[in-house]
């Protein structure tokens, strides 16, 4: 009898943790084939709208090459990024183009971002950028 009440837990908890895998890969929740903008950042006294006038930071996350590009709501960047499970970190941005940028927004993006260390996919589908439990950034799937 105890044998057949374990086999029961196994296969139950199998299954359950099969369901939750299969929930995950249809609700999208993966860093790659979206892009991903950015609607809160910590840190700043300026407000959110205040700091992105024109245009919100982008991030686009490449797996094959571990990188990621965007824009920092002004200027394209570029950086590489490394991933272990929910723990993530990002490289210093490489070469960003040099336009004037309005807000001050674009330095506040770039100097988070390297303050990361872990991230999580909401329930909402969104992309949560942490530093220990502290929120540091989330995202929203782009259409463009």
């Amino acid at each position: 009898m105890k044998f057949k009440t374990i086999l029961f837990f196994l296969a139950l908890t199998l299954f359950i943790c099969a369901c939750s895998t299969l929930q995950n890969t249809k609700t999208g929740n993966s860093l790659s084939n979206a892009i991903w903008e950015l609607e809160y950042i910590s840190g700043s006294r300026i407000a959110f709208d205040g700091l992105y006038p024109n245009k919100k930071p982008k991030i686009t996350f490449n797996t094959k090459t571990n990188g990621v590009s965007g824009t920092s709501g002004c200027n394209g960047y570029s950086a590489k990024y490394t991933s272990n499970g929910k723990t993530i970190s990002f490289g210093h941005p490489g070469p960003t183009t040099m336009m004037f940028c309005e807000g001050g927004g674009e330095q506040t993006f770039l100097k988070m971002i390297e303050k990361v260390d872990n991230y999580s996919i909401d329930s909402d589908g969104k992309l949560i950028l942490n530093n220990g439990e502290v929120l540091i950034m989330r995202f929203k799937k782009s259409s463009k």
